[in-house]
């Protein structure tokens, strides 16, 4: 899913960029070049970070995963010393953990996306 979600998030962020901007950068004679690094990449930045933002949450949610079915890391402790074992502070600490670290990537990305944005 992650390998054709993520052209996806950028070709959306591309075509949210003002069709009139577009016109009016090829009427002035623009290289295609210049329309992409002048024109598109900057006004279609706050959706891309929007994108990138959703692509490292999804990340981390399938690492959790993998680490279920033994890849290790946080999951794989939520898993075996916590739920396997019956030991509900291990799953509890280790779920929030994730949590924290998903906020932390959210917030990190509204905040980028808020100072990228010229609306």
């Amino acid at each position: 899913m992650l390998r054709r979600s993520t052209p996806r998030l950028v070709e959306i962020a591309l075509r949210e960029v003002d069709k009139g901007v577009i016109e009016a950068t090829r009427s002035m004679g623009a290289r295609l070049s210049t329309l992409i690094f002048r024109v598109l990449l900057p006004e279609s930045s706050p959706a891309l970070v929007s994108g990138i933002t959703v692509t490292l949450i999804a990340l981390v949610s399938y690492s959790a995963m993998a680490g279920v079915i033994g890849a290790g890391g946080l999951g794989n402790l939520a898993y075996l010393e916590g739920f396997q074992r019956n030991h509900g502070d291990v799953t509890l600490v280790a779920t929030v953990t994730i949590l924290i670290i998903v906020f932390i990537i959210q917030f990190c990305g509204d905040i980028i996306t808020s100072l990228l944005d010229k609306r």
